[in-house]
C-alpha cells in the first residue's frame, strides 16, 4: 500500500512539473500564428521571418544564460547534435510555415501543425524505443486529433488553391516530429541546463538560416513598427521562451507528449481571434476544445 501511494504521490508530482509549462507553451505557440500573418502581410519574406524568430530567440536566451550563469558547452559532439536540432525545430519549420501562411490562413495553418503528433509517434519508433507508442497513447492523440478538425469545423471544406501551402505546413511538421524525437533520443537527456542547451540550439539555427538568407535571399525593406514588433515578439517569447520551455516538457513528459501541446494550440488561436478579432465561437470550438483535453490526458494517463 506504502508503494502505491508513493507511486500514485510520483506521478501527480511529474505532471505538476510539466503542466504549467505545456499550458504556457500552448498559449504561446497559438498566438504565434497570427504574429507570422502580421509579419508575412506585411512583406517580410518566409526565410526572413525564420531568421528574425531565431535571432531574437538566440539573444533572448543568451540574456537568460548571462543570469542563471550558464556556460555554453565546448564539446562538438553536443554542437553537432544542436545544430540538427536548430534545422529539424527551428530552420526549417520556421521558413516552411512562414512560406506556408502566403497561401494559407493562419487558421488552416494552426490544422495542419496539429499533426506534430502524428508525425511525431512515426519517428519516436524509429529514434526512441523506450518511448513506445502503446495502442492507448495512439488512441489518445487520435482523440485529440478528432477533436482540432471539431474545433476548426474542417466539414465546411478547404477553399482552391491551398496546396503547395498545405504541402509546405505539412512538411514543417514532419520536421517538428523528427525534431521532437531527435531531441528525446540525443540531446534532451545532456546535462547542460535547459538554457544553455536552447540557446546553443537557436544559435545553430540562426547560422544556418543567415547562411541562407546570404545566399538566396534580398536585403528586406523595412516592413513597418507593427510587423518588426511581430518579429521580436514571435522571437524574443514565440521562440527563445517557447522552446526553452518546450526542452523542460520534454524532458519531463517525454517527445510524443510533449508534441501533443499542438492539439491545445488551436484552442488559444480561437480564444484570440475571438477576444481580439470579435470573431464568433460555435459549439463546435467548445466540443472540440473538450476533446483535445481529453486526449491528451489519456495519451498521458496510466490507466
Amino acid at each position: 500500500m506504502a508503494k502505491q501511494v508513493a507511486d500514485v504521490s510520483a506521478r501527480g508530482t511529474g505532471q505538476v512539473t510539466w503542466l504549467p509549462g505545456f499550458v504556457l507553451l500552448s498559449a504561446i505557440w497559438g498566438s504565434s500564428f497570427v504574429l507570422i500573418r502580421v509579419a508575412v502581410d506585411a512583406g517580410v519574406a518566409p526565410l526572413w521571418v525564420a531568421l528574425a524568430r531565431c535571432l531574437f530567440g538566440a539573444a533572448a536566451l543568451c540574456g537568460v544564460c548571462a543570469v542563471q550563469r550558464a556556460s555554453m558547452p565546448r564539446d562538438l559532439r553536443t554542437w553537432g547534435h544542436a545544430a540538427v536540432v536548430g534545422l529539424l525545430l527551428n530552420a526549417a519549420p520556421f521558413t516552411l510555415f512562414a512560406y506556408g501562411e502566403t497561401h494559407v490562413s493562419s487558421v488552416l495553418a494552426g490544422v495542419w501543425n496539429a499533426t506534430t503528433p502524428l508525425t511525431t509517434l512515426v519517428f519516436v519508433l524509429l529514434l526512441v524505443p523506450q518511448e513506445n507508442p502503446t495502442v492507448r497513447r495512439m488512441i489518445g492523440l487520435l482523440i485529440g486529433f478528432g477533436g482540432v478538425l471539431v474545433v476548426l469545423g474542417v466539414w465546411h471544406g478547404v477553399g482552391g488553391g491551398v496546396l503547395v501551402g498545405s504541402l509546405a505546413c505539412l512538411g514543417a511538421t514532419t520536421c517538428y516530429g523528427a525534431g521532437f524525437a531527435y531531441t528525446r533520443r540525443f540531446f534532451s537527456g545532456r546535462t547542460e541546463s535547459a538554457a544553455a542547451l536552447t540557446t546553443m540550439q537557436l544559435t545553430c539555427a540562426t547560422a544556418q538560416l543567415a547562411l541562407g538568407a546570404v545566399l538566396f535571399g534580398s536585403v528586406p525593406e523595412w516592413p513597418g513598427v507593427t510587423a518588426v514588433g511581430s518579429l521580436v515578439l514571435l522571437g524574443a517569447v514565440g521562440t527563445g521562451l517557447a522552446f526553452l520551455l518546450n526542452l523542460r516538457v520534454i524532458r519531463a513528459a517525454g517527445s510524443t507528449i510533449a508534441s501533443t501541446v499542438t492539439y491545445v494550440t488551436p484552442l488559444w488561436s480561437t480564444a484570440l481571434g475571438a477576444i481580439l478579432l470579435a470573431e464568433p465561437v460555435g459549439w463546435n470550438t467548445v466540443l472540440g476544445g473538450a476533446l483535445v483535453i481529453a486526449g491528451v490526458l489519456f495519451a498521458r494517463s496510466a490507466r
